[in-house]
């Protein structure tokens, strides 16, 4: 895989998660879109915390996986709203993404 560009998401999740750990409320996580199955990507899931991952937090948080950012990447930010059907009122969420590429030597 070395050289190739992939690409890395993070997104809040409002009501917590079932995987890879559970959490009980909001927190932050991150994933590397990979072909094959949704459930094989890499993820890292922070502590349940309302704050976004700082940009050395997200670095991190991608070296555990295995990746860097691409040459001259940036992390993109978009707003989006929770869906209609969650269990509270509809909100304003972030989302990031940014092209990444495997650490020479890495996991990935």
């Amino acid at each position: 895989m070395n050289g190739r560009v992939l690409r890395a998401q993070i997104t809040m999740r409002c009501c917590g998660t079932t995987a890879p750990e559970p959490t009980a409320g909001p927190c932050w996580q991150l994933f590397v879109a990979m072909t094959g199955l949704v459930s094989d990507w890499p993820v890292f899931t922070w502590p349940t915390s309302l704050q976004a991952p700082t940009f050395e937090e997200r670095a991190a948080a991608l070296a555990s996986l295995g990746f860097t950012l691409a040459e001259d990447a940036a992390w993109e930010w978009c707003e989006d709203t929770t869906p209609e059907y969650h269990p509270h009122p509809v909100r304003v969420v972030l989302m990031a993404a940014a092209q990444i590429r495997p650490l020479d030597g890495g996991a990935a």
